[in-house]
Formats: structure tokens, C-alpha cells, sequence
């Protein structure tokens, strides 16, 4: 079955970086787009950014844009975020999505 594991996560400073890694599992990963999504503190799930197969197409929220990166390694059926200039807004659980199929998430925190 489809399975999707998450890494990276942790606390950091506003201005810092983190760098997102999602394993995937169970599925043909290089035929499809991956999304990573993120759900705030008392708020719904939102996409954050989109990757297509190949990885030469990608769209981000306009809330991350400039600031977060996405890309894939199809050789290691893994998707990545790197996040870059974050802010306290960005402190939320990070989730990687696939054919209705998310992780278990993890955890960033952005505060000093």
C-alpha cells in the first residue's frame, strides 16, 4: 500500500531554514505529481507546494513563494521542501500528499 514518510522537521528561529524530506512507497512515484501540504494550529490543510513527474513544473502557494523550494529524486522515490526565510506563520505540520494518501506529518516550529 501507499505509504509516505516524513522527516525534517524541528524547531527553528524566524529567518532559518529547514529542509523537508518525504519517502515514498507502494506505488509507482514516478508517475505522479507530489504535494507537500502543511495544517496550522487550529486551521485546516493547505497545499503549500506541487511537483510534477518529472519535476521541471512546480506552483506554490503565494504565502511561500520565493521563499520555499520543492523537488523530487525520482531515483530515490523522495520529495523534498526546502524552506528558507521562515516565519512564525509557517509553524504547522507538514504533510506530504499523493493519491489521497498523506504521512503522519512533522512537526515545524518557527519561533525564538
Amino acid at each position: 500500500q501507499v505509504q509516505l514518510v516524513e522527516s525534517g522537521g524541528g524547531l527553528v528561529q524566524p529567518g532559518g531554514s529547514l529542509r523537508l524530506s518525504c519517502a515514498a512507497s507502494g506505488y509507482p512515484f514516478a508517475e505522479y505529481a507530489m504535494t507537500w501540504y502543511r495544517q496550522p494550529p487550529g486551521k485546516e490543510r493547505e497545499a503549500v507546494a506541487v511537483i510534477s513527474v518529472t519535476g521541471v513544473s512546480t506552483n506554490y502557494a503565494d504565502s511561500v513563494k520565493g521563499r520555499f523550494v520543492i523537488s523530487r529524486d525520482n531515483a530515490k522515490n523522495t520529495v523534498y521542501l526546502q524552506m528558507d526565510s521562515l516565519k512564525p506563520e509557517d509553524t504547522a505540520v507538514y504533510y506530504c500528499g499523493v493519491l489521497g494518501y498523506w504521512g503522519q506529518g512533522t512537526q515545524v516550529t518557527v519561533s525564538s
